[in-house]
């Protein structure tokens, strides 16, 4: 080997050792401790403060590029979650839960996107913490961001509006009064899984809540569950986006996607 050719291997070497040095010294998801810090659904939890958002507006416009998974008019976009017809309302341009017909979910699967949509709770409101206004946004049919009544009102910190339930609070509240519109601008990136089923990366999420960020690229833990962190599991690669029937008339409009997985 010549010397050019072994400076240049040199530096190979060196660079991939330094390169792996500050893999091993990444620090840790900065949200990370809070895991650790406190208990699922921790009624202690702090809550986070309150941003007034500002009015609500007219529904915000779609991209040119986006799929518009509710434009207001009908649900063929959707299906019950096992498959009949999608049961909820659609009205004056927006759908509204059906108590007892359980959730829906789009024909369509995605995987990492962009999602916006909007939505609204009771008005007046009934009921108080959980049993306020609840209803949820599914990525992939597994990931949830929670939708819930929390203008002035309390519950558990990682089960409030715009929290990816059951991990994270959001960092802000920035909820409006019963019965105004707001909205999630949703930016997913599925997990990824290697051929043995592990985890090579997990799913993140950055969220707005009625424009003001409140989730900054958040590292989720696996999939959402009651009461519980359960780990991932392999799975596949596009799934649907779900909407949650929580028995409440909560009402969602202006659903649309940008694929991020080509």
């Amino acid at each position: 080997m010549n010397a050019r050719i072994c400076s240049i291997a040199l530096s190979v070497v060196i660079i991939g050792a330094v390169g792996a040095a500050v893999v091993a010294q990444a620090p840790p998801h900065p949200r990370a401790a809070e895991l650790q810090q406190w208990a699922i659904h921790d009624e202690t939890r702090p809550m986070p403060p309150v941003v007034n958002p500002g009015p609500a507006g007219p529904p915000a416009p779609v991209p040119s590029d986006a799929v518009v998974l509710f434009d207001g008019n009908d649900l063929s976009g959707w299906t019950h979650a096992k498959g009949q017809p999608a049961k909820w309302a659609v009205r004056d341009g927006y759908m509204e839960t059906v108590k007892g017909t359980g959730g829906i979910q789009t024909t369509k699967t995605f995987g990492s996107c962009q999602l916006h949509i909007e939505w609204a709770t009771p008005v007046p409101a009934v009921g108080a913490s959980q049993n306020r206004g609840n209803s949820g946004v599914f990525l992939m049919n597994m990931y949830e961001v929670q939708v819930l009544d929390s203008y002035e009102s309390k519950t558990y910190a990682d089960g409030m509006a715009a929290a990816i339930y059951g991990q994270f609070p959001p960092l802000v509240n920035a909820s409006r009064k019963p019965g105004e519109w707001q909205a999630y601008d949703i930016v997913f990136h599925a997990p990824r899984f290697g051929a043995d089923g592990a985890v090579q990366s997990p799913a993140r999420m950055t969220i707005f809540h009625n424009g003001i960020l409140v989730h900054d690229n958040d590292v989720l833990t696996g999939p959402t569950a009651h009461k519980a962190r359960p780990p991932y599991k392999a799975h596949a690669d596009r799934m649907p986006i779900g909407l949650q029937d929580h028995a409440h008339p909560v009402r969602f409009r202006n659903i649309w996607i940008r694929d991020l997985t080509k």
